[in-house]
C-alpha cells in the first residue's frame, strides 16, 4: 500500500508531532517481495572517522586471524579488536536512500518517497584500538634463523621461509606495525625472505667488524660503511655487513659519506651472551674478568649493560641471575 499525503499528516498527530519543525519529503518504508537480504546476510561495522576517510581515498582494511584467534581489523597502520554488538533497534538496509542533509540540498518534486527494505539486522561490529599480536613473529622466524650463505641449511629447500605477504597473512597486526617491530627483532630481507640471524654467525659478523675497526685505528663512534664493505664483502655478503652495522650502531652521513656510531652497550652485552651461552654455571667475579677481555679495546663492561636482556635458551634475565648471585655471596660472607 501507497500512503498518502493526508494520511502521513495524521500519523503526524497521532504521534504529536509538529509537521512545521519537519522537513517536507517523507520516506515510507516497507517490506516489499523484492527483499533480498535475510538477517544475517550482511554486516554493519562501526567506523571512527579517521577509517571512513581512509577508506574513502581508497585504501583497504583487512581483517587477520586464524580460525583460533580473536579476529582484529588492521588500517596500515593501526590494530583494532573486531566485536560483535547487539543493539535492541532493528538496523535496516535501504538502498538509495537519502540523509536529511542529502535532502536539504536537493529539489524534490515529491513530498513522498516510498522506498522498499532490502534487508535489517539486530547487530552490528564495533572496533576497539588494541596492541598489535606480535609474538607469533618472532616464533615463525626462529623456525629457520639463518646461518650463513654456505651452509647446509641453505641449501635445503624443505626449511620455511615467510615473505612480507605470508607473514601478513599470519601475524594479527597492520603492516607498519609489523616492519616495526622487524626492525626490533633485526630481521633482514634475504632474497625476498625475512630472516634472523643465527647468534652464532651474528657473532662472527660483528667479530669481522670490531677487528676491522682495530686494525685501521678508527673511532667506534665513526666506521665508513663503504670501506667496510669493501674489505669485508670478501669474506662475507655486503648486505650483512651492512645489517651488522645497522643492528650494533646508528647510522649518520657526515660530508657525503656514511657512517656507524656503534653502540658499546649492545656490543658488551652480545658479547655477555656469547659467553654464557653454553655456561651451567659460572662465578661473577670471573666472568666479569672474561668478560672485559673479551670486549674490545677501549669498551668497558658493566652488569646494568645486561638489564632486561633476556637469555634465549634459558628465558630468564641474565641480569636478574647475576644481582641475585651478588646479593647471596654478599650475604654468606657477612
Amino acid at each position: 500500500m501507497r500512503r498518502t499525503r493526508a494520511e502521513v499528516d495524521a500519523t503526524l498527530q497521532i504521534a504529536k508531532l509538529n509537521a512545521a519543525e519537519l522537513l517536507p519529503v517523507v520516506h515510507c518504508l516497507g517490506f516489499g517481495p523484492g527483499a533480498g537480504a535475510a538477517a544475517g546476510d550482511f554486516c554493519l561495522l562501526e567506523l571512527e572517522p579517521a577509517l571512513c576517510q581512509q577508506l574513502e581515498a581508497g585504501h583497504s582494511l583487512v581483517i587477520r586471524g586464524d580460525k583460533d584467534e580473536q579476529a582484529v581489523l588492521c588500517s596500515k597502520d593501526k590494530t583494532y579488536d573486531l566485536r560483535t554488538a547487539d543493539t535492541s533497534n532493528m538496523l535496516l538496509f535501504i538502498p538509495d536512500c537519502k540523509t536529511p542533509d542529502q535532502l536539504k540540498m536537493e529539489e524534490t518534486h515529491c513530498n513522498i518517497i516510498h522506498t522498499e527494505i532490502f534487508g535489517f539486522s539486530n547487530n552490528y561490529w564495533e572496533l576497539r584500538r588494541c596492541r598489535p599480536k606480535l609474538k607469533k613473529l618472532k616464533k615463525l622466524l626462529m623456525e629457520n634463523t639463518y646461518e650463513g650463505p654456505d651452509s647446509q641449511k641453505e641449501k635445503d629447500s624443505n626449511h620455511s621461509k615467510y615473505t612480507t605477504e605470508d607473514l601478513l597473512d599470519q601475524i594479527q597486526a597492520s603492516e607498519e606495525e609489523m616492519m616495526v617491530q622487524l626492525q626490533v627483532l633485526n630481521a633482514c630481507e634475504i632474497e625476498g625472505y625475512w630472516r634472523i640471524l643465527e647468534f652464532d654467525y651474528e657473532m662472527k659478523l660483528l667479530n669481522h667488524v670490531t677487528q676491522l675497526v682495530d686494525s685501521e685505528s678508527w673511532s667506534f663512534d665513526k666506521v665508513p660503511l663503504n670501506t667496510c664493505l669493501q674489505e669485508l664483502g670478501p669474506l662475507e655478503p655486503e648486505e650483512m655487513i651492512a645489517h651488522c652495522l645497522k643492528c650494533y650502531g646508528k647510522k649518520y652521513v657526515e660530508e657525503g659519506e656514511v657512517y656507524f656510531a656503534l653502540s658499546a652497550d649492545k656490543i658488551c652485552r652480545a658479547a655477555a651472551q656469547m659467553l654464557l651461552q653454553n655456561a651451567v654455571k659460572f662465578n661473577l667475579a670471573e666472568f666479569q674478568e672474561v668478560w672485559q677481555q673479551s670486549v674490545p679495546e677501549g669498551m668497558i663492561t658493566r652488569l646494568d649493560q645486561l638489564k632486561g636482556k633476556v637469555d634465549r635458551r634459558r628465558h630468564c634475565s641474565i641480569y636478574s641471575r647475576f644481582v641475585w648471585r651478588e646479593a647471596n655471596h654478599r650475604c654468606i660472607t657477612h
